[in-house]
């Protein structure tokens, strides 16, 4: 056995899909607290407000991440290897685009390119979708007693 195989974080594939769901959800939940903390600040129109961003980030969910998340719970169902390391609840082109996500956003906020008045928009659309597929990774975790 060769040195990086010794110590490789390695973990079950069943646990991939808690992992995957707890780093979807932290993600959700830090996007939806910014974007409640950053609506309450505002409170023009709170409820309508409020109503268009869950509107919004359901539609992306579904357009968007059914797909997403469906493929990442299929792709750690069908890993080959008994325990994988830790960190392949993602592929490689899921950390490019999730590091470009992140410096986007940060940046946009830093620069102050868009209004703060609407950031929370973003951040909510965002926000639920991770959250509604973390709930798909636990649901994945918990049907699955033994992933095949």
């Amino acid at each position: 056995m060769n040195f990086r195989e010794k110590y490789k974080p390695s973990v079950s594939r069943r646990s991939l899909l808690m992992i995957a769901g707890c780093v979807w959800a932290i993600a959700g939940g830090i996007l939806i607290t910014r974007a409640l903390v950053q609506l309450f600040i505002i409170r023009h129109y709170l409820l309508l407000e409020l109503f268009l961003g869950v509107v919004f980030g359901i539609a992306f969910y579904l357009i968007l991440f059914t797909r997403i998340s469906k493929k990442h719970i299929t792709r750690i169902q069908l890993i080959k290897v008994d325990n994988p390391c830790f960190f392949s609840f993602f592929n490689f082109r899921s950390y490019i685009l999730m590091m470009i996500m992140i410096t986007g956003g940060i940046t946009l906020r830093k620069l102050n390119v868009i209004n703060p008045n609407i950031l929370w928009t973003f951040y909510l659309t965002m926000g639920i979708p991770l959250a509604i597929s973390a709930y798909r990774f636990f649901y994945s975790w918990f049907k699955n007693k033994q992933t095949r």
